[in-house]
C-alpha cells in the first residue's frame, strides 16, 4: 500500500499582547431596510460625497531599536544646546582638522562611485595648507600626476623644445614612476608619435638618468610578459619604443640584437612580422654601431626567407626589408633631423640584458607619504635652477620677493644715473672677437653651434653674428663646409636667423664689388650651400637684376658662381626645375629679365657663356616669340613757302610757288623761269654734287636737271619717290640739300601721281 504522506499539525493563533490595541472592526454601514413609505425616504448620497468617519488618533511609533532611540535623543539634545548656547569660534587648527576630515570622506566618497562636484574638492584643497600633512601631499601628487600626464599628451615636432623645460619644472624624481608610465600609455595609443616620445626621453635621461633606466626595464619586462602570452600588439608596441630608444643611444645597441634573435629563434609568422619591424627601425644605427651583429640578423633573415615555412605576406616583407637595407634606409632613417636634440657627449646609455632580473619600482605609480616632504621638494628646487638656469629662491614668501625687486630696482636706477655710453665700439668690437674665438675653437659645426647660442648678444646686435659666420669664412683659402653648416643650422633653428641671413645675401651682393675674387668665390659658395639645403628662401635671388647697366664685373662673377655651384650641389636637373617653379617666377623677374629685349638677349648670352644654357629656353622662347615694334611714322611732308624760304637764305626774291598752275593729266608745268635759274646757278657752282646727284638720280631727276637748264621744272616722277630719293642723293653743301629738299616736298603736295 502507498504510503500517506503526514498532514502538518495547525497550531493555534497566539493571544494578543496585553499592551496591544487592535483595532476594532467598524460597524457595517449596509442600511438596514426600512419600512417607511417609499415617499417619505431619502435618497442616499453618492458614493464620493459620504465622509469616512473620523480616525481614532493612535499614539507614536516606538523605537524598537535601543541604539537608533539613544541616538535619536542625543542628537536631540545637541541641537536644543547649540540653540541654548552660541557657537565658539573655531582655530586654524580646527578648521585645517575639519577640511582634512571633510577631504577624507570625500576621496572615499569618489573612490565608491559617488560623484563629487569640482568646486567643491577645490575648496576643500584651498583650506589644506599644512605641507607636511597626508592630505596635502595626496593633493601635490594627484597635481602632478595630471600635469604630466598632460605635457606628454600634447607633445609634438613643433614644440619638444618648449615642452621638456615644462616637465622639468615637476618633480621627475617624486614622480618618475608616473612619468613611464603615462608615456608607455601615450606610445602604445599613438604610435606614430613614437621618436618624439623617444627624443624626450633621450633629453630627460641626460639629466635624470635613473628615469631613462627605469623606462627600459619597464619595456623590457612589459615585452617578456608579452612575449610569453603570445600577445602581438603589445610586443610591437613594446619593441619599436625600444628601437626609438636605442636609436637616440638611451639603450645599448645589444639589446636590439638580443630581442631580435629571441623573436627569430623559433620563427613564425607573428614573430617574424616583430622583428621585420624593429629592423627596420633599428637597421640603420646597428650596421652604424657594430656591423657584424646587423650581418648575423640579416642572415638569419636570408635562412628563414629559404627554409622556413612561413606565410607569403611574411615573406614579402622579409624581402621589402632587403631591398629596405639596399636603398640605405632612405625612408626609414635611425634618427630625423629635426629629433636630433642631443649631443652625442651628453648621451648616458644603459646596458640592460633581456635575461637580468630587473627592478621596475612598481612602487613609485602610487602615492605613499613622504616625511622629508619640504626637504625633497628643496632639493629638487636646487636641481631645477641648475638645469633651467634659474635663480634661486623664486619660491619665497611675497615680502621677501618685495624686498628684492625693490632692491633691484634700486640697483638699476642706480646703474642708469652712471651709464656711460662708448662711442669708440669697443662693446661691439669685443662681442666680435668672441664669436670669432668661439667659432675657430670649435672642434665641429654642432659644438660651434651650441656654443654661440650661449652667447648673450645685446639687443639690436643679433646680425653680428651672421656676419662674423660668412666673414670667418671668407677668410679661409678655400670653402669650408664647417662654416656653410652652422649657417643652415642657424637658418632653421628660429626664424629670426634666417631673416638674418637673407638680409646678408642682399647686403653682401650690392657691395661685392669690394672683395677680391677669391673672397668673393668663397661668400658666393657659402650662400649656394644656404640655398641648396633650403636654409634660406630662394626669393633672395630677386636682389640679382641681371643686365649690363645694374651688373658689374663682380657681381657677374658672383653669380656665375653661385649657379654653378648649386648645378653642382643639387643637379642641374633640380636646378632647372626649380627656376621654373611657378611661386618662384616673380623673384626670378631681375635675373631671367623679359621687359626689355636688350637685357633678355644679355641674360642669355650670360648663361651660355657660363655652360647654362639649358636655363635661358624659357627666355630664347619669348624672344622668338615677341612682336616685332611697328616701324617709326615719316614726318609729314610741309610746304614751303617764299617766305620760310627767304628765312632760310636759300632764294632772294624768288617765289617757291608759281603765279599760274597748269594742270594738265598727270603733268605739272611750273612757269617760274627765276627758281630754275637760281638752281642751275646753285648747281653749277657745286659740279661735284651736280654730277653725283645726276648720276644717281632716276628719269624723274633727269627731267628735273633738264627744266632746271631751261628755266622751268617739270616733274613727271612720282612726288613720294622724289620725296625718298631726293634728300638720300644731294649730300652736298647744306643749300644744295635744302633747295632740293624744298622742291621735292613742294612737287609731292603739289601732285600725288603723274
Amino acid at each position: 500500500m502507498a504510503a500517506v504522506a503526514p498532514q502538518p499539525a495547525r497550531l493555534a493563533s497566539p493571544d494578543p499582547a496585553p499592551d496591544s490595541n487592535p483595532r476594532k472592526r467598524a460597524p457595517s454601514r449596509s442600511l438596514s431596510p426600512r419600512r417607511d413609505a417609499p415617499s417619505v425616504r431619502r435618497r442616499s448620497a453618492s458614493p464620493s460625497r459620504v465622509r469616512s468617519p473620523p480616525r481614532q488618533r493612535e499614539p507614536l511609533p516606538r523605537d524598537v531599536d535601543r541604539q537608533r532611540a539613544a541616538e535619536r535623543a542625543r542628537q536631540l539634545e545637541m541641537r536644543q544646546r547649540d540653540v541654548a548656547e552660541p557657537a565658539k569660534p573655531l582655530t586654524e587648527s580646527d578648521k585645517q582638522a575639519a577640511a582634512k576630515a571633510e577631504y577624507d570622506r570625500l576621496l572615499t566618497m569618489r573612490s565608491g562611485g559617488t560623484y563629487i562636484p569640482p568646486a567643491r574638492l577645490k575648496a576643500l584643497q584651498a583650506q589644506i595648507t599644512d605641507k607636511s600633512s597626508k592630505e596635502y601631499q595626496r593633493m601635490a601628487w594627484e597635481a602632478l600626476k595630471k600635469s604630466i600626464n598632460g605635457l606628454i599628451n600634447k607633445v609634438n615636432v613643433s614644440n619638444i623644445k618648449f615642452i621638456v623645460p615644462e616637465l622639468f619644472n615637476e618633480n621627475l624624481i617624486r614622480g618618475r614612476g608616473l612619468f613611464c608610465r603615462s608615456i608607455m600609455k601615450a606610445q602604445a595609443a599613438s604610435l606614430p608619435f613614437t621618436p618624439i616620445y623617444a627624443a624626450m626621453v633621450a633629453i630627460v635621461n641626460t639629466k635624470l638618468p635613473q628615469v631613462g633606466e627605469l623606462l627600459v626595464n619597464r619595456l623590457i619586462a612589459q615585452f617578456r610578459k608579452a612575449f610569453k602570452r603570445n600577445d602581438k600588439t603589445v610586443c610591437g608596441t613594446s619593441s619599436a619604443f625600444l628601437a626609438h630608444l636605442i636609436n637616440q643611444q638611451v639603450a645599448h645597441e645589444m639589446l636590439a640584437a638580443q630581442i631580435l634573435l629571441l623573436l627569430l629563434h623559433k620563427p613564425t609568422d607573428d614573430s617574424v612580422e616583430i622583428a621585420v619591424g624593429l629592423t627596420k627601425e633599428v637597421g640603420q644605427h646597428m650596421e652604424e654601431m657594430n656591423s657584424q651583429i646587423a650581418l648575423a640578423v640579416y642572415d638569419q633573415f636570408r635562412s628563414i626567407l629559404h627554409e622556413a615555412d612561413i606565410d607569403k605576406r611574411v615573406q614579402y616583407m622579409i624581402e621589402v626589408l632587403f631591398q629596405t637595407r639596399k636603398d640605405k634606409y632612405k625612408n626609414n632613417p635611425a634618427l630625423k633631423e629635426e629629433l636630433d636634440l642631443v649631443e652625442e657627449d651628453d648621451q648616458i646609455t644603459h646596458r640592460p640584458s633581456l635575461e637580468d632580473q630587473l627592478d621596475t619600482e612598481d612602487g613609485t605609480n602610487i602615492f605613499k607619504f613622504d616625511p622629508e616632504w619640504e626637504a625633497n621638494e628643496e632639493a629638487y628646487r636646487k636641481f631645477k635652477a641648475e638645469v633651467l638656469g634659474e635663480a634661486d629662491g623664486s619660491d619665497d614668501n611675497g615680502e621677501e620677493g618685495s624686498e628684492a625687486s625693490s632692491s633691484d630696482d634700486e640697483e638699476e636706477t642706480a646703474e642708469k644715473a652712471v651709464e656711460i655710453k662708448d662711442q669708440s665700439n669697443t662693446d661691439l668690437v669685443n662681442l666680435r672677437r668672441s664669436i670669432y674665438l668661439t667659432i675657430m675653437s670649435s672642434g665641429g659645426f654642432e659644438e660651434a653651434c651650441h656654443k654661440l647660442m650661449r652667447i648673450n648678444l645685446p639687443a639690436g646686435r643679433e646680425e653680428e653674428l651672421p656676419s662674423m659666420i660668412i666673414e670667418c669664412c671668407s677668410q679661409e683659402r678655400t670653402y669650408n663646409k664647417f662654416f656653410g653648416l652652422i649657417g643652415e643650422r642657424f637658418c632653421k633653428l628660429n626664424r629670426l636667423w634666417q631673416d638674418l641671413f637673407q638680409d646678408q645675401f642682399a647686403k653682401y651682393f650690392d657691395t661685392i664689388h669690394r672683395y677680391e675674387t677669391n673672397r668673393l668665390r668663397i661668400v658666393a659658395q657659402f650662400f649656394s650651400h644656404l640655398l641648396a639645403s633650403d636654409a634660406v628662401g630662394w626669393h633672395v635671388l630677386h636682389n640679382i637684376h641681371l643686365n649690363e647697366e645694374e651688373t658689374t664685373s663682380s657681381s657677374r662673377i658672383f653669380v656665375k658662381i653661385l649657379i654653378e655651384d648649386l648645378a653642382q650641389g643639387i643637379g642641374m636637373k633640380t636646378l632647372t626645375e626649380r627656376l621654373k617653379a611657378d611661386e618662384l617666377q616673380p623673384a626670378l623677374v631681375g635675373i631671367f629679365p623679359t621687359d626689355d629685349p636688350k637685357n633678355t638677349r644679355f641674360s642669355i648670352n650670360f648663361f651660355t657663356a657660363i655652360g647654362m644654357g639649358a636655363l635661358t629656353e624659357g627666355m630664347r622662347e619669348y624672344l622668338k616669340n615677341m612682336p616685332k615694334p611697328a616701324p617709326v611714322a615719316l614726318p609729314a611732308a610741309k610746304i614751303a613757302t617764299p617766305a620760310t624760304l627767304r628765312a632760310r637764305g636759300q632764294i632772294r626774291d624768288h617765289g617757291l610757288v608759281p603765279r599760274r598752275v597748269v594742270q594738265g593729266p598727270g603733268v605739272i608745268h611750273l612757269r617760274d623761269r627765276r627758281l630754275g635759274r637760281a638752281l642751275a646757278r646753285t648747281l653749277a657752282r657745286y659740279p661735284k654734287a651736280h654730277h653725283a646727284a645726276m648720276a644717281q638720280l632716276p628719269l624723274a631727276a633727269q627731267t628735273l636737271r633738264r627744266a632746271v637748264v631751261r628755266g622751268r621744272a617739270a616733274i613727271l616722277a612720282h612726288p613720294l619717290h622724289l620725296v625718298a630719293v631726293a634728300p638720300g642723293v644731294f649730300r652736298g653743301p647744306a643749300r644744295l640739300c635744302a633747295t632740293v629738299q624744298d622742291l621735292s616736298q613742294t612737287a609731292g603736295a603739289l601732285h600725288d601721281v603723274a
